[in-house]
């Protein structure tokens, strides 16, 4: 592996954290810091991945995919979903609307 150096300017205190933070975990200064960034760098690069894979996204061919889901298949225990998540603001109306294009599509498809 290529190992290359790089002057790394951080503020006293964050310098401090970094260090208390290695010796709790038991590592180099270096080695934690290298961690630190190679897990903002895959988390960056995750979100890329689901937003490209969300732009490729059939809305359509998922939502016909999920009606589907668990047909003749009785929800077992802890499937229920709570009180308190449907009561969030926006839910219902984006639920009625979602069901109000699904039967607007069955309909055009029958006719």
């Amino acid at each position: 592996m290529r190992r290359s150096n790089f002057a790394l300017r951080l503020q006293p205190y964050l310098l401090e954290e970094l260090r208390k933070a290695a010796e709790i975990e038991g590592v180099a200064l270096n080695q934690l810091i290298n961690v630190a960034v190679a897990e903002k760098v895959s988390a960056l690069r995750t979100e890329e991945y689901f937003r490209e894979r969300g732009r490729r996204a059939d809305r359509a061919e998922t939502l016909r995919i999920l009606e589907r889901a668990g047909q003749g298949n009785a929800p077992m225990e802890g499937d229920e979903l709570s009180p308190e998540w449907r009561k969030k603001p926006g839910r219902k109306a984006a639920n009625e609307r979602d069901s109000a294009k699904r039967g607007q599509k069955k309909r055009a498809a029958v006719k």
